[in-house]
């Protein structure tokens, strides 16, 4: 059948590559985790874990308390915009569909392929099994993260939770590496965009 390919109720056009909830929520969940990072990265300078320090320039906040109020208003707007991607594309089948099944004998063999410059990106419909890796990986980054910061947050209140990770000061380096990820996961989503320009329209388009 000669429109089976199309989308439901297109004429002569292809269906979206993203639907407009993925678009939608891809940007703002970019928006409030640039504001988390800036913050989280202020609100790290007041009691460093480690012997260094991030550049002023680059923190988000100005000051203890002010950078405390941008994390936590992006992390309730990343929470809820979250959930809304997470329960939609569970209820859609897309996470399914998109990111699975992964075998670790793909990911080795798309791993190797990366590396040496001869992965293929010419279907933008269907994942590599690093790009399911990654993905699967940051979700899970953001969830440890959240559960860190709650315990760091509330750590009387969320004493149960500040336990099972160690304590506070464990919490607050499970945090910190949890964040790492998600900041690494970052510069590589924005470099592979640069590399294949096309996906940057089809986040933005759909198409």
């Amino acid at each position: 059948m000669p429109g089976a390919a199309l989308g439901e109720g297109s004429v002569g056009r292809p269906a979206p590559l993203h639907p407009a909830y993925v678009r939608i929520t891809h940007w703002i969940n970019a928006v409030a985790i640039l504001a988390m990072i800036g913050s989280g990265w202020e609100i790290y300078n007041a009691s460093p874990l480690f012997r260094f320090e991030f550049p002023k320039s680059i923190t988000l906040g100005g000051w203890l308390a002010g950078a405390l109020l941008w994390h936590f208003a992006a992390m309730w707007l990343l929470v809820g915009n979250g959930l809304f991607y997470v329960l939609l594309g569970l209820a859609s089948g897309r996470f399914r569909r998109k990111w699975l099944p992964l075998r670790p004998a793909d990911f080795m063999r798309d791993l190797r392929a990366a590396l040496t410059g001869r992965l293929a990106h010419g279907d933008l419909t269907v994942y590599n099994a690093v790009q399911k890796a990654l993905y699967i990986g940051v979700m899970l980054a953001g969830l440890v993260s959240i559960a860190s910061g709650l315990a760091i947050w509330k750590p009387v209140q969320l004493r149960g939770l500040a336990v099972v990770l160690g304590g506070y000061e464990a919490a607050r380096l499970v945090h910190f590496f949890a964040m790492a990820a998600i900041v690494a996961f970052f510069a590589v989503h924005v470099v592979m965009a640069v590399i294949v320009p096309k996906t940057l329209r089809a986040i933005i388009v759909g198409r």
